[in-house]
């Protein structure tokens, strides 16, 4: 199976997560009483160290939390939220003041975990519909210590190939464009199964217009 992609298949793809994480945003910004804007989502084939360079950069900034995505599809979303964020969403869905933190406590985590499985769950829902296949996200989880540790401890068990699909993107608010960085990552054998479905029907013609 070729794992290249032509420039009309990057679209293709990029325009099916689109959709997706458009969904998505709708669901966080009810949520954070906002309006949210989504950039284009960056797609890259990344071999693992270099996406582990990536995760590990944006944990020194932010909270990461973590879900898996299973069924048809293998693959990993990781969500990531600055102490801004983590401020803004504590005031308005808990009513609670606090400083600008990455010191989160044990109703914030909570709710962290909420909003990323109601975002994921927006986006694999799309995602699922789109391509005609049978995934579901896994209860999300507050990794603590180095992410990229723990990813790295998971590719062999969970028989990832070095080749990892991923995408990156950010829901910004209106205001003072805070980011909220989400990244996604498909495993080989996910990657090569997504191509052949979009090789196979005219997402172009039919799918898009759906």
């Amino acid at each position: 199976m070729d794992l290249s992609m032509t420039d009309l298949e990057r679209d293709i793809i990029r325009e099916i997560l689109n959709i997706g994480l458009a969904r998505a945003a709708d669901s966080f910004a009810v949520i954070a009483q906002e309006r949210v804007l989504l950039e284009v989502p960056n797609i890259d084939l990344l071999d693992s160290d270099d996406i582990l360079v990536r995760v590990r950069e944006y944990q020194s900034r932010h909270v990461p939390i973590q879900s898996d995505i299973r069924g048809d599809f293998n693959g990993t979303t990781l969500m990531f939220f600055s102490g801004q964020h983590i401020q803004r969403l504590s005031r308005v869905c808990l009513r609670m003041q606090t400083t600008e933190s990455l010191e989160v406590n044990e109703l914030q985590e909570s709710l962290l975990l909420e909003i990323s499985n109601i975002i994921t769950g927006a986006l694999v829902t799309q995602l699922a519909n789109i391509l005609k296949a049978n995934i579901y996200g896994a209860p999300p989880v507050a990794p603590h210590g180095d992410v990229a540790d723990i990813m790295q401890a998971l590719l062999p068990e969970q028989q990832l190939q070095p080749l990892i699909f991923s995408v990156i993107t950010q829901f910004s608010d209106k205001d003072n464009m805070v980011e909220l960085p989400l990244m996604l990552f498909f495993d080989r054998d996910t990657f090569t199964k997504i191509l052949e479905i979009i090789r196979s029907y005219d997402f172009l013609g039919s799918q898009m217009s759906a």
